[in-house]
């Protein structure tokens, strides 16, 4: 049985976010992303991939389409095929996002 502890995905980068890589295949990926302060993913697309940012800890704000909201942990929000998405730590703490995307864009 392949088990990781999410837990244990806590490597910041000063730089940019880090995307860490909990599991994937050729159906799906899962990351955990670490974003520090003021570090966002900037908005894009998949045309046909369905991506889910599920908040460990901290807060970020989301951009789906034309809405923006900001959510904290517990909160899951999809980004359906299509749709202009991303995400930002406006602070002050840092953040980590448990993130599903199936399939993934290389095999999109």
């Amino acid at each position: 049985m392949d088990v990781k502890h999410l837990s244990s995905f806590q490597d910041f980068s000063l730089e940019k976010l880090r995307k860490h890589n909990v599991f994937q295949s050729e159906r799906f990926f899962l990351d955990v992303y670490c974003l520090a302060p003021g570090q966002a993913q900037k908005p894009h697309r998949h045309d046909t991939s369905d991506k889910v940012y599920v908040v460990l800890e901290g807060r970020c704000r989301f951009r789906v389409g034309a809405e923006e909201e900001v959510h904290g942990p517990g909160a899951a929000v999809l980004a359906p095929s299509g749709a202009e998405h991303g995400v930002a730590n406006d602070g002050p703490d840092s953040a980590r996002l448990l993130v599903l995307m199936t399939p993934p864009p290389e095999h999109a």
